[in-house]
């Protein structure tokens, strides 16, 4: 069965946050991790059903989503998981807060790659934790994180994860992860791995390795975090889990959660179950088509001089370098030649912006039209 990604959907009257941001501005939207494309059918009709019912009530425990959770680790990853490891919340960014919060004190600083993910560095500053930032490195066109441990104090106590990398792209290979082991060992670290990108391989070849799997030390001091969201544009829903194999991180991760973080929503468990049930031949469809969005950006944007960028392994974010466009901030100029992107000093660096080209082939080329004329415009 082919789905059709091309299909444009009038997002800019709807609910959409990403769409809202430039009111009626003639500015593309390509900041925030939500693809444009409409989500698989088996999602919708899943929904559907549930809604017809007409009763939403207080949800008991997914038995069905927990169990299509561990059937497809183990077939995708090979990751051998236990029912009781999985706590369920309404996103990925919780989890990241509450693993800062349930497993640093106040005296102890937390550690994270830079570039990353602008939730990364806002829980540590909303918990009022200290944050030792690893550069990534271009390292034969892949950003790879450098584990220095002349930068560590010794109260660093939790080591926070991306794989795939969010905003580079990098899916890290088995001697990576267990370098990135060897380092937690050495400094005694829990961590925290944000995984929720797995499922979005572009680079053929390519194997996602989850943290946990590479031995039973790193399952005992880890925290993986997964969600079908952006694999099946489903984020706007926030159903996500947390898998802690060791019962009294998991303990302690429950006990800062309670009263505070809510259950997931009953629609969003339907949602989930439905994705990683019945989502798979479209989400096959759909990396051919992001392979094609990818590898089109690649080659427009590194014909330009100012401009340059690596193939990202995984994900529908782009990470571009514009230090050579040589204006004080590269987002705000592109915004106002009609391009939204996501500004790099959210993620650490403000000579970068991050392109999100899970949109369909008509508005990347709308898209890299604006982003030629731009370039243009400074010469």
């Amino acid at each position: 069965m082919a789905f059709d990604f091309d299909q444009g959907i009038d997002r800019r009257h709807s609910d959409s946050l990403k769409w809202h941001k430039y009111g009626d501005r003639d500015v593309l939207p390509l900041w925030v991790a939500d693809t444009d494309f409409r989500s698989p059918p088996c999602i919708i009709e899943a929904i559907k059903q549930r809604a017809d019912h007409g009763v939403f009530g207080y949800g008991a425990t997914p038995h069905g989503l927990i169990d299509i959770t561990i059937s497809r680790l183990a077939q995708r990853y090979g990751w051998q998981i236990e029912p009781e490891w999985i706590v369920l919340l309404p996103g990925v960014v919780s989890g990241l807060n509450l693993s800062v919060r349930a497993f640093t004190e106040s005296s102890q600083s937390t550690v994270a790659p830079t570039p990353i993910y602008p939730p990364f560095r806002a829980a540590a500053r909303l918990a009022q934790r200290a944050q030792v930032n690893l550069p990534l490195q271009l390292q034969q066109d892949r950003w790879v994180m450098q584990l220095d441990d002349s930068q560590m104090q010794g109260n660093e106590r939790l080591l926070m994860l991306c794989n795939p990398q969010n905003p580079g792209g990098t899916v890290y290979r088995r001697d990576e992860l267990e370098a990135q082991l060897a380092f937690a060992q050495r400094h005694d670290l829990l961590v925290c791995s944000d995984e929720i990108h797995c499922d979005l391989l572009l680079t053929p070849g390519v194997q996602h390795i989850p943290f946990a799997s590479l031995s039973e030390d790193a399952a005992q001091r880890s925290i993986t975090l997964i969600s079908p969201s952006k694999t099946f544009n489903i984020a706007g829903l926030g159903a996500s889990m947390a898998i802690i194999p060791h019962p009294e991180l998991r303990k302690r991760f429950k006990q800062v959660r309670e009263g505070i973080v809510p259950g997931v929503d009953i629609l969003a468990l339907v949602a989930a179950e439905a994705a990683w049930r019945g989502g798979d031949a479209w989400l096959a469809d759909q990396l051919v088509y992001l392979r094609t969005n990818r590898d089109w950006l690649v080659q427009q944007v590194n014909a330009l001089p100012e401009l340059s960028m690596v193939a990202p392994e995984a994900s529908y974010l782009g990470w571009i370098d514009a230090s050579q466009l040589d204006v004080p901030s590269p987002a705000l100029y592109f915004e106002k030649h009609g391009l939204g992107f996501s500004p790099g000093r959210d993620f650490g660096d403000d000579r970068f912006v991050r392109f999100n080209f899970g949109c369909t082939h008509a508005t990347l080329q709308q898209a890299l039209s604006r982003l030629l004329q731009a370039v243009a415009a400074r010469r």
